[in-house]
């Protein structure tokens, strides 16, 4: 008897970590067959077969090559390709991480094909609906069969809506089994031709920062506010910035001075990034991933946004929410940067074994 087969999708560079464990975790149970797909929602020329070595995972089986247009665009094109891929291939479950157009596309492809949906990283709530992400979160959640939540806060909020809480399933997070996955096999490695090795061996201490919401970098008031925290912060410490392009574009753009001790550099490789802030004082971002995993490793972390949808990443772990003031935000990176910052705890279940619980969950479900 041939086994049931899942669809992993995944669109974005983040969605490849999250997936990585779980094809892992299929790999070692041995009782599900899986097919990796890629929608393409974002054209990475650097998502190379190194990429996935990297992540210790095949490259994608489908790949839908759905990049580029706006939001309506690109989700449309990514549930006409997936809407054949489905038809044709009669998976036996579709699952999604994350929040990303992808996500929200082929969730909504197989509810209509009945194919049942596994929704990982489920319940997460900014209570920002300016955020496309908070969107794709809520229509997911909406027709998803089952969930994977990641923090208690996931939990309450599926509760608060309705849902039925015997397929809701606390499992941890496959971000963190991912990072600590490759933080273990970045102790084994040769370092030295990482991009960023080179500036760690220059700079004993140093800052990290990241910045892509639209909310920071694509009006030239938000961009100038970053840019005082910057100058300010690297007076103490030296900070070095791999830049997302429309950030970069912006910077030019807008005319932007960072001040001489911010190091700009291109986007990461992963383990290339991973090598940089996991010694970093304090991490500066706007990103969502990073508050987590900052949490999973104990780096001091400073969001710098007026939410998170990571609650936990504050409650219990390394992240503090700052806000967009600078006046808020400096007394805090001065604070990490002379009396060592927040350390936090990991929480609960962030122990690298997510990615086996939704394995066998999924396995119960369908065999």
């Amino acid at each position: 008897m041939s086994k049931p087969c899942i669809h992993l999708v995944a669109g974005a560079r983040p969605n490849f970590m999250k997936i990585a464990p779980i094809v892992r975790a299929l790999q070692a149970d041995g009782r599900l067959a899986w097919k990796i797909v890629h929608t393409g929602q974002h054209y990475d020329r650097d998502m190379n077969e190194v990429f996935f070595e990297e992540l210790g995972i095949p490259q994608p089986d489908v790949r839908l090559g759905c990049g580029g247009g706006s939001h309506a665009a690109q989700t449309g094109k990514i549930m006409q390709a997936y809407e054949d891929l489905v038809n044709a291939a009669k998976p036996a479950a579709c699952l999604v991480v994350g929040d990303v157009n992808s996500t929200l596309a082929c969730s909504v492809v197989a509810k209509k094909a009945c194919v049942p949906v596994a929704h990982v990283e489920a319940g997460l709530r900014s209570g920002d609906m300016s955020m496309p992400e908070e969107i794709n979160r809520l229509v997911t959640d909406a027709i998803s069969d089952w969930f994977f939540v990641t923090e208690p806060s996931g939990y309450e909020h599926l509760k608060r809506e309705g849902k039925d809480m015997s397929i809701v399933y606390d499992v941890g997070h496959v971000m963190v089994d991912n990072v600590l996955f490759q933080a273990d096999k970045l102790k084994a490695m040769d370092t030295s031709g990482l991009e960023t090795d080179a500036y760690k061996k220059a700079h004993p201490r140093y800052g990290v920062v990241t910045l892509h919401r639209p909310s920071n970098v694509d009006s030239a008031e938000a961009l100038e506010r970053i840019a005082t925290v910057l100058r300010t912060v690297s007076q103490e410490l030296p900070l070095i910035f791999p830049v997302h392009p429309r950030t970069r574009a912006n910077i030019e753009k807008f005319g932007i001075d960072l001040g001489s001790n911010v190091t700009l550099m291109g986007p990461q490789a992963y383990m290339s990034f991973l090598h940089l802030w996991k010694d970093a004082v304090v991490v500066l971002t706007d990103s969502g991933g990073l508050q987590e995993e900052t949490t999973a490793l104990g780096v001091p972390c400073i969001t710098m946004r007026e939410n998170t949808e990571r609650p936990v990443t504050v409650d219990e772990g390394s992240n503090v929410l700052a806000g967009t003031d600078p006046a808020k935000i400096i007394p805090l990176a001065l604070d990490a940067i002379r009396n060592g910052g927040k350390r936090g705890r990991r929480p609960a279940l962030w122990d690298g074994k997510a990615a086996e619980r939704i394995v066998a969950i999924l396995a119960d479900k369908l065999l």
